[in-house]
């Protein structure tokens, strides 16, 4: 018996065959608990927040991005728990928001504070909570996807981070669109500046494998 034979045996008789369901890291168990466990609160926070919407354009937004994320999380929960391809693949979230926001800040407006009662949540507030718990889930879903061993959980995590980014996009424009959400720009002059700041890095055309000898 070969070295390779007697470590691979050890290797058997310490762990055991791996099998689809138990293809998992130590690390990778941990942060893919975190994205189910976020995944669910970000869940609760949209049905908490479902009964007190006013204006029916929010309410569409919340409730089409809540099942988006149903069907995500058990997408994601099935491969976590078999290893294996999901019966339902990752999808890719569609908004039905513009990409156009109003830039610059209206002088006014009261400062903010935070709330006395639950008398005072409002469609603002919502969308606020809303952006806040979609924006929560993509750090974790990203330091998921870079400590997963399963080929699979890791494809999954990684294709449902755009799906993220989509959301929160999503919300941010209905926020500036209802004047919830302002966004400053820095003068011409500097924007400028920091744009013309980097240059094209050069290409080589014959990059290392690339011989055609």
């Amino acid at each position: 018996m070969d070295f390779q034979q007697q470590q691979n045996m050890h290797q058997n008789i310490e762990t055991g065959p791996v099998t689809p369901q138990m293809n998992h890291g130590g690390h990778e168990m941990f942060d893919v608990h975190e994205v189910l466990a976020g995944s669910i609160n970000t869940m609760n926070t949209y049905t908490m927040l479902s009964q007190h919407v006013q204006d029916p354009e929010l309410r569409d937004i919340l409730d089409r991005q809540k099942a988006f994320m149903k069907q995500e999380y058990n997408t994601t929960l099935e491969c976590f728990q078999t290893g294996q391809d999901p019966a339902v693949p990752t999808k890719s979230y569609k908004m039905k928001q513009g990409n156009d926001f109003t830039y610059g800040m209206k002088p006014g407006g009261q400062p903010k504070k935070p709330m006395e009662s639950t008398a005072e949540i409002n469609d603002e507030t919502i969308a606020l909570s809303m952006l806040n718990a979609v924006k929560s889930v993509a750090p974790i879903k990203t330091n998921a996807a870079m400590e997963a061993t399963n080929p699979v959980v890791r494809r999954v995590l990684a294709d449902s981070l755009p799906n993220c980014i989509e959301m929160a996009y999503e919300i941010s424009l209905y926020q500036n669109k209802k004047g919830y959400y302002q966004v400053p720009q820095l003068v011409q002059q500097d924007m400028q500046q920091l744009q013309n700041g980097y240059a094209q890095a050069s290409i080589n055309s014959q990059m290392p494998g690339n011989s055609t000898h």
